[in-house]
């Protein structure tokens, strides 16, 4: 499951040799090869396809595809901006990342239109932009967009063996589709070289040190880039906190989202229950959770308008887990699903084909970053015991979970891709262009060999500063949050001296800042503007709950889940 991207959709420098060697962090190995150098960023109209306001601009970042050869393969990330509103007031550069992995902040310049954000505006660029794999940023595929959103589609709680079976099947064929589409490009989709990457946008923006925000998966590589380069910070937010332990990364973080997610799906259950009367779906939470297998039996036997199946159906409700903005609406059309009007229901769950290229791309992007970043069990039976067990408890999403996440058990290493590359070369060898393509191929090869006799299996990045090494970073956390639990943001706060951490208690919304919480809000505004920081571990009140029949504002859509 993903870290899902937050502050969703809201509308449908002079050049510097500021190198990106890390500062004050972890060194290179002697003679390793020289930090690339980032060259100006220039500015212009942005294309067509980002579907931006003239009062945004746009530009191009090129980084290397692999930073151990900063002079070999090049690719380009977009880039946009919008100024300062108040040039006497500027701070610099504010760059933002919604999380994912596969996630876009090209919209962030967006964001200073919004009340909440108005001040922040005055005195910071606000500059989004599509990592690498992401949007046209060397963009990463895995499967046919099509086939990917085919619809409708089946999900259970409790799979039996044929479909695990098939299930297995699917995961193994969209690893090897991977391969085959991005060869050997594949292994340099990580999170290392996002926070490299993001290092490189700090000094082609001409910034001496960054000013960061970055939301659920954003706080994962955030806290990379601090531990890389902790001189090169000058203040960071890291709203609802992915927990960084290695030992966690990512196998493990992704089953202890599944037992949040219960939680969370009992708090909406408890919600509809004590509205009975507005919904009529039950006054308990047992029952609300039989008035959904209603649903799902009725779905499995009949698809929704032939598209809106069971999987279509959890996706959309995997949604009140996120955010509780989307408790009415959810309520509202489960309740007319089961009493006769499936109307609202269709409008939130049923799947949008000209939307199925990027769903499709920001998996890919999500599944290769989290294979790439970490090992993960390469036995199957690994993966039914543990996801078996907590589905005993925990079954709204376990196995969902599981399934998207399961082509790690048979992600290539770097040699695979490099070796899939090249059968693909020898193929087009015959065509009169397809000689240099072999020649490129085989030396990539050779280099994979080589990397992996010299690295072996890769390992997440033990992040952590030194005391004093990091200026003060703020951290923001949902005590319910299901996406990023809890204890990440604790976790976090131990590895980073200095830190100061804000929890929202009682509630769950995955990205609390510049949200519906006065008291979180301020602790942002107060920091980013004046670099205030609270005291070690600071606490606000729960936002009100949703009101039955309440439908999200403008101001809260910002702050859904954008994937």
């Amino acid at each position: 499951m993903r870290a899902f991207a937050l502050y969703g959709t809201i509308g449908s420098l002079v050049v510097t040799a500021l190198a990106t060697a890390p500062a004050g962090g972890v060194t290179g190995a002697p003679g390793a090869p020289p930090a690339p150098v980032a060259h100006r960023l220039e500015f212009g109209r942005c294309a067509p396809v980002e579907h931006l306001p003239s009062s945004v601009e746009c530009g191009t970042l090129t980084v290397p595809l692999d930073y151990a050869h900063p002079d070999g393969r090049k690719i380009h990330l977009t880039v946009s901006r919008a100024r300062a509103t108040a040039r006497g007031e500027r701070q610099g550069a504010l760059v933002f990342n919604p999380g994912g992995p596969g996630a876009s902040s090209m919209e962030f310049p967006l964001y200073g239109g919004l009340p909440k954000w108005s001040k922040l505006a005055r005195a910071y660029d606000f500059v989004g932009y599509a990592p690498r794999g992401v949007g046209r940023s060397a963009p990463l595929s895995c499967q046919d967009p099509g086939q990917f959103a085919k619809a409708p589609t089946d999900s259970r709680m409790h799979p039996d063996a044929a479909f695990k079976r098939k299930k297995v099947a699917e995961a193994r064929a969209y690893a090897r589709g991977c391969v085959r589409r991005a060869g050997s490009a594949l292994p340099f989709y990580n999170s290392v070289n996002n926070a490299r990457d993001l290092d490189m946008l700090r000094a082609a923006l001409g910034e001496r040190r960054l000013t960061f925000m970055g939301a659920s998966y954003g706080t994962y590589f955030g806290a990379v880039y601090a531990t890389l380069f902790p001189g090169h910070v000058r203040r960071m937010i890291f709203d609802s906190v992915v927990n960084p332990d290695p030992r966690q990364v990512w196998y493990r973080n992704n089953l202890d989202q599944d037992v949040a997610f219960e939680r969370r799906w009992g708090d909406w259950l408890r919600w509809v229950a004590r509205h009975n009367g507005q919904y009529h779906l039950g006054t308990t939470r047992q029952a609300v959770q039989r008035a959904y297998n209603t649903a799902v039996t009725k779905l499995r036997r009949t698809p929704l308008s032939g598209k809106i199946g069971v999987a279509q159906l959890q996706s959309a409700f995997l949604k009140t887990g996120y955010n509780d903005a989307f408790w009415p609406l959810r309520a509202e059309a489960l309740s007319g699903y089961l009493h006769g009007d499936p109307k609202p229901l269709i409008a939130q769950a049923l799947p949008r084909p000209a939307g199925a290229a990027a769903e499709e791309n920001s998996a890919a992007v999500y599944t290769a970053v989290e294979c790439n970043d970490a090992r993960w069990p390469r036995s199957w039976q690994t993966w039914n015991r543990d996801n078996t067990e907590i589905a005993r408890t925990a079954p709204f999403e376990t196995w969902d979970n599981a399934w998207m996440n399961l082509p790690c058990a048979f992600w290539p290493d770097r040699a695979e891709s490099a070796d899939a590359e090249l059968d693909a070369a020898a193929h087009r060898a015959d065509r009169p262009e397809g000689g240099g393509d072999l020649v490129n191929a085989a030396d990539r090869t050779a280099d994979a060999a080589l990397d992996g006799a010299l690295h072996g299996q890769r390992r997440p990045l033990d992040v952590h500063t030194a005391p004093g090494a990091l200026p003060p970073v703020l951290l923001l956390a949902a005590e319910r949050d299901a996406a990023t639990p809890y204890r990440g943001a604790v976790e976090l706060q131990q590895r980073l001296p200095g830190s100061s951490l804000v929890t929202e208690n009682g509630a769950g919304t995955h990205g609390i800042a510049f949200n519906d919480n006065a008291c979180v809000t301020a602790y942002a505004e107060a920091y980013l503007l004046h670099g205030k920081v609270p005291a070690r571990r600071v606490y606000c009140a729960p936002r009100a709950e949703p009101v039955p029949g309440q439908q999200a504002t403008r101001s809260q859509q910002h702050a859904l889940p954008g994937k």
